[in-house]
């Protein structure tokens, strides 16, 4: 956890009271520039998340592009380099086996004799660099991003903007990891979600729900806090192009896990109203959350929201939640732990293990071998 101090964005002072996501370290090479300030001061940029598909070949059913997270090879496409790799590391082996004393100089220093580097190389530098993501522009700067945009339609990009360092209770302002590996899994089974009513818990930003948007017929993203609301509906407004398509619609609802009722004020600018109250426990089939449990009191909170939801819907409905595995060492356990992750483990089995005359709770894990379609980290900690 670390906080940004109020001084110049490049050259920030961390210190140990809010937190940071990592998404934005792993991008070497790109500028990171301001959009603008939100309602509360904070920093707000503007990404570029890459898909790793085109929307005609989705439609028509091609194979995607695979990628790895160890050296980030594009297989369908890179076969080729994969050889040349192992044609160049047997080289290398075969250079460096003539003995120590051909590499060594006047001053017996160890001097590494480079193989020049071929065109095939520079190009395949290329290709592994072009899958670095995101890049964040200031708004007015879009010829910065003409190079990337010449290289992949409109389509092929997602825009969030989303701030970079918060307090622990903005952190829904932030781009986490575990909402693009939900969104992978949406797009992996897009038939199973085709047309389905949604509500999402957490939406942060609307990541998840604006990929949700593109094959789902509506989907409610629910968060609270209405600086938050606005830069996710922002962010629907942003990524209208990819809705289009499908005809998906995306909602940004206010809901408050520590509250028993929706928010139905005419007042409140992310309230609902009766109809939609209605339409969601009429029609919904699909509950997600991503990146939600890093607290226990609000872990608490939101299975007695999920379990309050789900008592009231008309149809059976299936959850899907995602996260990522934070360890950290405690002085009270003298080890590294994952706290945040064992009460979520806990809580799910109290819920799986309810006495319930009208309800029945079974817990699924989801194999995550499926392909990765947009451009992030995949680490093994998800």
């Amino acid at each position: 956890m670390v906080d940004v101090a109020e001084r110049e964005m490049d050259n920030p002072t961390f210190r140990s009271d809010t937190v940071l996501s990592d998404v934005h370290l792993h991008c070497p090479s790109k500028r990171h520039l301001m959009v603008r300030l939100n309602a509360v001061g904070q920093p707000v940029f503007l990404s570029y998340f890459k898909f790793l598909w085109s929307t005609e070949d989705l439609a028509s059913g091609k194979h995607v592009r695979e990628v790895t997270t160890g050296r980030e090879h594009q297989y369908s496409t890179g076969g080729d380099l994969c050889d040349k790799d192992r044609n160049n590391i047997k080289e290398e082996g075969e250079l460096n086996s003539e003995g120590v004393e051909a590499l060594l100089d006047d001053d017996g220093d160890l001097e590494v004799v480079r193989r020049p580097r071929s065109a095939s190389d520079l190009e395949a530098e290329d290709l592994l660099r072009n899958i670095v993501c995101p890049v964040i522009l200031m708004k007015g700067k879009e010829d910065a991003f003409e190079d990337e945009e010449q290289e992949c339609t409109c389509r092929d990009v997602l825009k969030i903007e989303h701030t970079m360092a918060t307090p622990l209770e903005d952190v829904g302002k932030q781009v986490w990891r575990a909402a693009f590996l939900l969104a992978d899994y949406i797009l992996f089974q897009r038939d199973t979600f085709r047309c389905c009513s949604v509500l999402e818990l957490g939406g942060g930003t609307g990541i998840t729900s604006i990929v949700m948007g593109t094959v789902a017929k509506r989907v409610y993203c629910t968060d609270v806090g209405e600086d938050l609301l606005a830069m996710c509906k922002q962010n629907v407004a942003l990524n209208k192009h990819l809705l289009e398509p499908g005809g998906g619609e995306v909602k940004v609802k206010e809901l408050d896990w520590l509250k028993d009722e929706f928010c139905t004020d005419p007042e409140a600018p992310y309230s609902w109203s009766e109809e939609e109250i209605a339409d969601l426990l009429d029609h919904c089939s699909v509950i997600m959350a991503a990146d939600v449990f890093y607290d226990d009191d609000l872990t608490d909170a939101l299975f007695r929201t999920l379990y309050r939801i789900t008592h009231n819907l008309r149809n059976s409905c299936t959850v899907y939640l995602a996260l990522e595995k934070r360890l950290n060492f405690t002085l009270r356990h003298m080890d590294v732990t994952c706290e945040a992750y064992s009460h979520f483990r806990n809580t799910l089995n109290d819920l799986e293990n309810l006495q319930d005359e009208k309800m029945k709770y079974t817990v699924e894990p989801i194999k995550l071998d499926f392909c990765q379609f947009l451009v992030y980290e995949r680490i093994e900690q998800l």
